[in-house]
Protein backbone atom coordinates (compact mmCIF):
# COMPACT_ATOMS: atom_id res chain seq x y z
CA UNK A 1 0.00 0.00 0.00
CA UNK A 2 1.05 3.68 -0.36
CA UNK A 3 1.53 5.50 3.02
CA UNK A 4 2.68 9.21 4.11
CA UNK A 5 6.03 8.76 5.70
CA UNK A 6 9.16 10.49 6.95
CA UNK A 7 12.66 8.97 7.59
CA UNK A 8 14.53 11.79 9.35
CA UNK A 9 13.24 15.35 11.29
CA UNK A 10 12.59 18.54 9.28
CA UNK A 11 10.15 20.49 7.42
CA UNK A 12 7.33 19.06 4.97
CA UNK A 13 9.71 18.56 1.95
CA UNK A 14 11.32 15.00 4.43
CA UNK A 15 7.62 13.74 3.59
CA UNK A 16 7.51 10.86 0.98
CA UNK A 17 4.78 8.72 -0.30
CA UNK A 18 6.46 5.08 -0.14
CA UNK A 19 5.39 1.73 -0.41
CA UNK A 20 4.40 -0.53 2.71
CA UNK A 21 3.06 -3.98 3.83
CA UNK A 22 -0.54 -3.92 4.19
CA UNK A 23 -1.73 -4.32 7.64
CA UNK A 24 -3.98 -6.62 9.01
CA UNK A 25 -6.94 -6.00 11.76
CA UNK A 26 -6.14 -7.78 15.24
CA UNK A 27 -9.16 -8.60 17.48
CA UNK A 28 -11.57 -6.31 17.75
CA UNK A 29 -10.47 -4.12 14.84
CA UNK A 30 -11.45 -3.35 11.44
CA UNK A 31 -9.20 -2.65 8.19
CA UNK A 32 -10.47 0.04 6.26
CA UNK A 33 -9.70 0.99 2.64
CA UNK A 34 -9.19 4.61 3.63
CA UNK A 35 -10.91 7.39 1.92
CA UNK A 36 -9.87 10.39 3.65
CA UNK A 37 -7.35 10.68 6.93
CA UNK A 38 -7.57 14.17 9.10
CA UNK A 39 -4.42 16.09 9.69
CA UNK A 40 -3.40 17.42 13.07
CA UNK A 41 -1.15 19.87 14.68
CA UNK A 42 0.62 16.44 16.17
CA UNK A 43 1.41 15.33 12.33
CA UNK A 44 3.81 18.14 11.59
CA UNK A 45 4.95 18.50 15.50
CA UNK A 46 6.34 14.69 15.09
CA UNK A 47 7.99 15.49 11.79
CA UNK A 48 9.57 18.54 13.03
CA UNK A 49 10.79 16.65 15.56
CA UNK A 50 9.31 17.85 18.81
CA UNK A 51 7.83 14.54 19.94
CA UNK A 52 8.79 10.95 19.06
CA UNK A 53 12.62 10.72 18.24
CA UNK A 54 11.92 6.96 16.58
CA UNK A 55 12.19 7.06 13.26
CA UNK A 56 10.91 6.29 10.42
CA UNK A 57 7.59 7.24 11.31
CA UNK A 58 4.14 7.00 9.27
CA UNK A 59 1.41 9.63 9.71
CA UNK A 60 -2.09 9.82 10.63
CA UNK A 61 -4.22 8.83 13.70
CA UNK A 62 -8.04 9.35 12.17
CA UNK A 63 -9.48 8.02 8.88
CA UNK A 64 -12.53 7.13 7.07
CA UNK A 65 -13.27 4.58 4.61
CA UNK A 66 -14.63 1.01 3.48
CA UNK A 67 -14.52 -1.71 5.62
CA UNK A 68 -12.60 -4.63 3.97
CA UNK A 69 -11.42 -6.80 6.40
CA UNK A 70 -12.65 -7.74 10.09
CA UNK A 71 -10.61 -9.01 12.63
CA UNK A 72 -11.23 -11.87 15.20
CA UNK A 73 -14.74 -10.91 16.90
CA UNK A 74 -15.93 -8.26 14.71
CA UNK A 75 -20.18 -8.51 14.76
CA UNK A 76 -20.97 -4.68 14.37
CA UNK A 77 -20.02 -3.87 11.31
CA UNK A 78 -19.74 -5.87 7.75
CA UNK A 79 -17.68 -5.80 4.94
CA UNK A 80 -18.79 -2.80 2.58
CA UNK A 81 -19.53 -0.30 5.53
CA UNK A 82 -18.53 3.01 5.50
CA UNK A 83 -16.74 3.71 8.92
CA UNK A 84 -14.48 6.60 10.72
CA UNK A 85 -12.56 6.07 13.73
CA UNK A 86 -8.42 6.01 15.49
CA UNK A 87 -5.55 3.81 13.51
CA UNK A 88 -3.59 4.11 17.40
CA UNK A 89 -0.54 2.55 15.31
CA UNK A 90 -0.49 6.00 13.95
CA UNK A 91 -0.81 4.86 10.32
CA UNK A 92 -3.63 6.11 8.80
CA UNK A 93 -2.35 8.66 5.92
CA UNK A 94 -2.31 5.25 4.03
CA UNK A 95 -4.06 3.41 1.45
CA UNK A 96 -5.21 0.79 3.95
CA UNK A 97 -5.63 1.57 7.77
CA UNK A 98 -6.81 -0.67 10.85
CA UNK A 99 -9.03 1.42 13.17
CA UNK A 100 -8.54 0.13 16.76
CA UNK A 101 -11.86 2.12 17.60
CA UNK A 102 -14.62 2.96 14.49
CA UNK A 103 -18.22 3.83 14.11
CA UNK A 104 -20.67 3.56 11.19
CA UNK A 105 -20.13 6.99 9.59
CA UNK A 106 -23.26 8.95 10.03
CA UNK A 107 -25.34 9.19 7.12
CA UNK A 108 -25.56 12.83 5.50
CA UNK A 109 -21.34 12.85 6.09
CA UNK A 110 -18.84 12.41 3.58
CA UNK A 111 -15.83 10.84 3.81
CA UNK A 112 -13.36 14.15 4.21
CA UNK A 113 -16.25 14.96 6.81
CA UNK A 114 -16.35 11.75 8.59
CA UNK A 115 -12.45 11.77 8.64
CA UNK A 116 -12.37 15.98 10.44
CA UNK A 117 -14.12 14.16 13.21
CA UNK A 118 -12.25 11.72 15.35
CA UNK A 119 -9.42 13.82 16.69
CA UNK A 120 -11.25 16.94 17.52
CA UNK A 121 -14.34 15.10 19.15
CA UNK A 122 -12.24 12.82 21.63
CA UNK A 123 -10.21 15.88 22.63
CA UNK A 124 -13.11 18.02 23.20
CA UNK A 125 -14.98 15.27 25.24
CA UNK A 126 -11.56 14.02 27.39
CA UNK A 127 -11.19 17.85 28.32
CA UNK A 128 -15.34 18.25 29.49
CA UNK A 129 -15.08 14.97 30.89
CA UNK A 130 -12.26 15.90 33.10
CA UNK A 131 -13.68 19.23 33.75
CA UNK A 132 -17.45 18.16 34.48
CA UNK A 133 -19.09 20.63 32.42
CA UNK A 134 -22.67 20.05 32.61
CA UNK A 135 -26.01 21.90 32.90
CA UNK A 136 -25.90 25.65 34.29
CA UNK A 137 -22.33 25.82 34.53
CA UNK A 138 -20.28 28.22 32.66
CA UNK A 139 -17.40 27.32 30.98
CA UNK A 140 -14.62 29.54 29.05
CA UNK A 141 -12.94 28.28 26.18
CA UNK A 142 -9.51 29.94 24.78
CA UNK A 143 -9.10 29.20 21.65
CA UNK A 144 -12.91 28.52 20.52
CA UNK A 145 -12.84 28.75 16.82
CA UNK A 146 -10.47 25.96 15.60
CA UNK A 147 -11.24 22.10 15.31
CA UNK A 148 -10.35 21.24 19.00
CA UNK A 149 -12.37 24.65 20.11
CA UNK A 150 -15.35 24.56 18.27
CA UNK A 151 -16.14 20.81 19.02
CA UNK A 152 -15.80 21.62 22.51
CA UNK A 153 -18.03 24.41 22.51
CA UNK A 154 -20.70 22.57 21.05
CA UNK A 155 -20.42 19.56 22.72
CA UNK A 156 -20.71 21.74 26.14
CA UNK A 157 -23.65 23.28 24.60
CA UNK A 158 -25.66 19.70 23.99
CA UNK A 159 -24.77 19.68 27.98
CA UNK A 160 -26.67 22.64 28.52
CA UNK A 161 -23.77 24.71 29.66
CA UNK A 162 -23.19 28.13 28.86
CA UNK A 163 -20.08 29.05 26.37
CA UNK A 164 -18.07 31.82 26.54
CA UNK A 165 -15.07 31.95 22.79
CA UNK A 166 -12.13 33.35 22.34
CA UNK A 167 -11.32 33.76 19.06
CA UNK A 168 -10.25 36.92 16.63
CA UNK A 169 -12.78 39.23 15.65
CA UNK A 170 -13.53 37.40 12.18
CA UNK A 171 -14.94 34.36 14.02
CA UNK A 172 -16.95 35.94 16.58
CA UNK A 173 -20.20 35.48 13.99
CA UNK A 174 -18.88 32.03 13.98
CA UNK A 175 -18.75 31.11 17.92
CA UNK A 176 -21.90 32.44 17.97
CA UNK A 177 -23.56 30.57 15.05
CA UNK A 178 -22.03 27.43 17.47
CA UNK A 179 -23.84 28.66 20.37
CA UNK A 180 -21.18 30.76 22.52
CA UNK A 181 -20.57 34.25 23.41
CA UNK A 182 -17.30 35.27 21.76
CA UNK A 183 -14.88 38.02 23.43
CA UNK A 184 -11.52 39.02 22.20
CA UNK A 185 -8.09 37.46 23.20
CA UNK A 186 -5.50 39.39 24.14
CA UNK A 187 -4.43 42.19 26.61
CA UNK A 188 -7.92 43.11 28.86
CA UNK A 189 -9.10 39.52 28.51
CA UNK A 190 -10.16 38.90 32.52
CA UNK A 191 -12.05 42.33 32.50
CA UNK A 192 -13.55 41.43 29.18
CA UNK A 193 -14.94 38.23 30.50
CA UNK A 194 -15.89 39.76 34.00
CA UNK A 195 -18.06 42.03 31.72
CA UNK A 196 -19.98 38.96 30.35
CA UNK A 197 -20.06 37.02 34.31
CA UNK A 198 -19.60 39.55 36.92
CA UNK A 199 -18.38 36.57 39.18
CA UNK A 200 -15.60 34.36 37.06
CA UNK A 201 -16.68 31.83 35.03
CA UNK A 202 -17.43 27.75 36.72
CA UNK A 203 -14.42 26.03 34.03
CA UNK A 204 -12.12 27.37 31.68
CA UNK A 205 -10.27 24.97 28.93
CA UNK A 206 -7.23 26.28 27.23
CA UNK A 207 -7.34 24.56 23.62
CA UNK A 208 -4.92 27.66 22.03
CA UNK A 209 -2.00 27.25 24.38
CA UNK A 210 -1.45 30.79 24.41
CA UNK A 211 -0.26 31.72 27.84
CA UNK A 212 -2.85 33.02 29.62
CA UNK A 213 -3.47 30.25 32.30
CA UNK A 214 -2.75 32.65 35.30
CA UNK A 215 -5.81 34.55 33.71
CA UNK A 216 -7.95 31.65 33.45
CA UNK A 217 -6.94 30.69 37.04
CA UNK A 218 -8.01 33.81 37.92
CA UNK A 219 -11.41 33.72 36.29
CA UNK A 220 -12.34 30.03 36.94
CA UNK A 221 -11.63 30.85 40.90
CA UNK A 222 -8.75 28.08 41.11
CA UNK A 223 -6.11 25.70 39.10
CA UNK A 224 -8.47 23.14 39.95
CA UNK A 225 -11.51 24.41 37.72
CA UNK A 226 -9.08 24.67 34.79
CA UNK A 227 -7.68 22.45 31.98
CA UNK A 228 -4.90 23.02 29.55
CA UNK A 229 -5.06 20.62 26.09
CA UNK A 230 -1.90 22.98 24.51
CA UNK A 231 0.52 24.44 27.23
CA UNK A 232 2.34 21.57 29.25
CA UNK A 233 5.09 23.87 30.24
CA UNK A 234 2.49 26.25 32.24
CA UNK A 235 0.25 23.43 33.26
CA UNK A 236 2.98 22.22 35.68
CA UNK A 237 4.09 25.84 36.80
CA UNK A 238 0.98 26.33 37.40
CA UNK A 239 -0.69 23.42 38.66
CA UNK A 240 -3.11 22.77 35.91
CA UNK A 241 -4.47 19.51 34.65
CA UNK A 242 -3.13 18.69 30.94
CA UNK A 243 -5.20 16.82 29.45
CA UNK A 244 -3.31 13.73 27.46
CA UNK A 245 -4.68 11.13 25.38
CA UNK A 246 -2.49 8.11 27.37
CA UNK A 247 -4.70 9.02 30.65
CA UNK A 248 -7.44 7.21 28.80
CA UNK A 249 -9.07 8.39 25.83
CA UNK A 250 -12.87 9.41 25.58
CA UNK A 251 -13.82 7.02 22.65
CA UNK A 252 -17.33 6.59 23.47
CA UNK A 253 -17.74 9.96 21.42
CA UNK A 254 -17.51 8.13 18.14
CA UNK A 255 -20.50 6.07 18.76
CA UNK A 256 -22.44 9.24 20.01
CA UNK A 257 -21.40 12.02 17.66
CA UNK A 258 -23.75 10.74 14.72
CA UNK A 259 -26.82 11.28 16.46
CA UNK A 260 -25.98 15.13 17.16
CA UNK A 261 -24.71 15.41 13.31
CA UNK A 262 -28.15 13.97 12.28
CA UNK A 263 -30.07 16.53 14.70
CA UNK A 264 -28.33 19.03 13.36
CA UNK A 265 -26.65 19.98 16.61
CA UNK A 266 -22.84 19.21 15.83
CA UNK A 267 -20.90 20.00 12.77
CA UNK A 268 -17.58 20.50 11.98
CA UNK A 269 -15.93 21.95 8.55
CA UNK A 270 -13.77 20.94 6.42
CA UNK A 271 -11.46 24.25 5.67
CA UNK A 272 -9.57 22.08 2.57
CA UNK A 273 -8.53 18.78 1.29
CA UNK A 274 -5.58 17.32 -0.48
CA UNK A 275 -4.12 14.34 -2.55
CA UNK A 276 -2.32 11.88 -0.27
CA UNK A 277 0.60 12.69 -2.79
CA UNK A 278 0.01 16.34 -1.39
CA UNK A 279 0.34 15.79 1.86
CA UNK A 280 3.78 18.15 2.25
CA UNK A 281 2.00 21.04 1.19
CA UNK A 282 -1.01 20.27 3.59
CA UNK A 283 1.48 19.99 6.55
CA UNK A 284 2.83 23.63 5.10
CA UNK A 285 -0.73 24.94 5.38
CA UNK A 286 -0.93 23.67 8.85
CA UNK A 287 1.95 24.78 10.16
CA UNK A 288 0.83 28.40 8.90
CA UNK A 289 -2.40 28.56 11.30
CA UNK A 290 -5.05 30.00 11.26
CA UNK A 291 -7.35 27.91 9.55
CA UNK A 292 -11.19 27.18 10.79
CA UNK A 293 -12.15 23.72 10.39
CA UNK A 294 -9.58 20.64 9.17
CA UNK A 295 -7.69 19.46 7.15
CA UNK A 296 -8.19 16.35 5.19
CA UNK A 297 -6.08 14.17 3.05
CA UNK A 298 -7.78 12.49 -0.18
CA UNK A 299 -7.00 8.70 -0.73
CA UNK A 300 -8.31 5.99 -2.91
CA UNK A 301 -11.25 6.04 -5.22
Amino acid sequence: MKAARFSRFGGPEVLEIVDLPDPHPGPGEVRIAVRAAGLNPSDWKKRAGLMDEELPQTMGHEAAGVVDELGEGVADVAVGDRVFGFSVEGAAQAELAVLSYYAPIPPSLDFPGAAALPAAIETATRALDQLGVGSGRTLLVNGASGSVGSAAVQLAVVRRARVIGTAGPANHEYLRSLGAVPVAYGEGLVERVRALAPDGVDLALDVAGSGVLPELIDLANGAEHVVTLADFAGAKEHGVVFSRGDAGRAVHVLGEIGALIEAGRFSLPVARTFPLAEVAEAHRVAEEGGVRGKLVLLVGE
